[in-house]
């Protein structure tokens, strides 16, 4: 099966680190991965690590310096344990769109109110490879929305209403100057 514009890289996935806004990979879009390599299936297995030390509920590629469409979330139902999801495609199922208050690891301390669908169907490659499908109008359906941004270079001061962004600005202007 052909995956896209997939980037044949070797990756060492101790070395990865959390990258903050605004380290210009969060703002490009990831290319598709081959679900059954290895290396793939390494940086997959670390992301879910880096995950929990961070004490998040999602982390997706481009956050950890990796081009790549593959994102992590914890289990709603165990948290303890976790979900890999490569190569996901969302698909909104009929429903309201809801505003709740969403945070990121990429940009510590920020948060703001955004506006997403509530039922959401996944489908993607698990942490083995395997396709898989899930729906959900739970809080994992944004968290499932939220990752999926990021493989697309959005972040949410991108969907942010501009009372939010006034509220962070001191906070996004503190990042920028971290990376000058």
């Amino acid at each position: 099966m052909a995956w896209g514009r997939m980037i044949f890289m070797s990756i060492d996935p101790q070395s990865l680190t959390l990258h903050l806004y605004p380290s210009p990979i969060l703002m490009e879009r990831g290319s598709e991965v081959d679900p059954t390599d290895q290396n793939v299936q390494a940086v997959a297995k670390r992301m879910v690590e880096m995950m929990f030390e961070h004490n998040g509920v999602g982390l997706a590629a481009p956050q950890i310096g990796v081009p790549w469409r593959i994102f992590v979330t914890r289990d709603p139902d165990d948290e303890e344990a976790a979900h890999v999801w490569m190569n996901p495609v969302l698909e909104v199922i009929e429903s309201p769109i809801q505003s709740d208050e969403e945070g990121c690891l990429s940009l510590p301390e920020i948060r703001g109110e955004i506006k997403r669908p509530t039922s959401i169907r996944i489908s993607g490659h698990d942490a083995s490879g395997n396709p898989k499908t899930e729906e959900s109008d739970e809080f994992i359906a944004r968290i499932w929305q939220h990752e999926n941004d990021h493989l697309d270079g959005i972040l949410i001061i991108d969907k942010m209403s501009v009372m939010d962004r006034l509220v962070n600005r001191k906070l996004i202007r503190g990042l920028e100057r971290l990376q000058q």
